[in-house]
């Protein structure tokens, strides 16, 4: 049993010290009080959508807010954001994250093409590249809670960003199928593997509310997500229900006009960081 203990130990060390050599650094000048990943074990969940509603909520706290777009093949925020232009830069290679409507800084790599309806075509290693300089060759300035938008699922680019970026926490989204919920525990299994704190699990698209009479129906079944918090001691949850606005918002480029208090519960415990 004690070898077996030293052998986790060493291989705990063994992982630490990986970890390490793999760590970027932000550009001289900028600061980054606190760095969220929000990530799904699968697309189609509304990541993009949550992540997106977290840092309006913040930055309507006052909080200098940033987005770092890390879903590099299937980026969506500049869209929910109404940001057209391309990303200024140096000669130096120096880049400069565009802003929102309401001030919250946004990178991305429909930034840098030259028609955001261009595919990305990129093998994992021009990628995982890119992650990084994303955040080592910006100039971010001073910001308090820079929200990253994984990709989903638990291969080579979330990887990188566990690796790579300083992560305080992240925020797990699903929704209330069965498979979803599946898929969703073996994100946290990953958080936890690489030794992140998880805050808290947000189960979107979670009930439909008639407008007309405030019942309340279950569109995609029940959900579990109380029962996936309960196995990985997760004690954050927040519900939101289907919400048509949401999309017609995001297709108009005005997510900012979306404040829901569902995600209150998660915004305190991102607060307490």
């Amino acid at each position: 049993m004690l070898f077996s203990f030293q052998i986790k130990e060493f291989m705990m060390e063994e992982k630490k010290r990986n970890f390490d050599q793999f760590k970027v650094n932000l550009h001289e000048g900028s600061r980054v009080g606190h760095v969220i990943a929000v990530m799904s074990g699968k697309g189609g969940v509304g990541k993009s959508s949550v992540t997106s509603m977290i840092a309006n909520k913040l930055n309507k706290k006052g909080y200098k807010v940033a987005i770092f777009d890390a879903d590099i093949t299937g980026p969506s925020i500049p869209q929910a954001f109404g940001i057209d232009e391309s990303v200024r830069g140096t000669k130096e290679g120096l880049m400069y994250p565009g802003l929102s409507r309401d001030g919250i800084e946004v990178i991305s790599v429909n930034m840098i093409l030259p028609n955001k309806t261009d595919p990305v075509v990129w093998r994992s290693s021009i990628v995982t590249g890119v992650i990084k300089q994303f955040y080592s060759d910006v100039d971010w300035g001073e910001i308090d809670y820079m929200l990253i938008d994984m990709p989903p699922g638990t291969s080579d680019v979330p990887l990188t960003v566990f690796q790579s970026l300083p992560i305080d926490g992240i925020v797990a989204v699903a929704t209330p199928q069965d498979l979803v919920g599946m898929v969703v525990e073996k994100s946290l299994k990953m958080a936890r593997m690489m030794g992140k704190k998880v805050i808290g699990i947000v189960e979107n698209m979670s009930y439909f509310k008639c407008p007309d009479c405030g019942s309340e129906h279950k569109i995609f079944g029940d959900s579990h997500v109380d029962e996936v918090a309960e196995n990985h001691n997760i004690d954050t949850i927040a519900k939101l229900p289907i919400n048509p606005e949401i999309s017609s918002k995001i297709d108009s480029g005005l997510i900012e006009d979306i404040n829901p208090a569902e995600l209150n519960p998660i915004i305190e415990k991102i607060e307490s960081l």
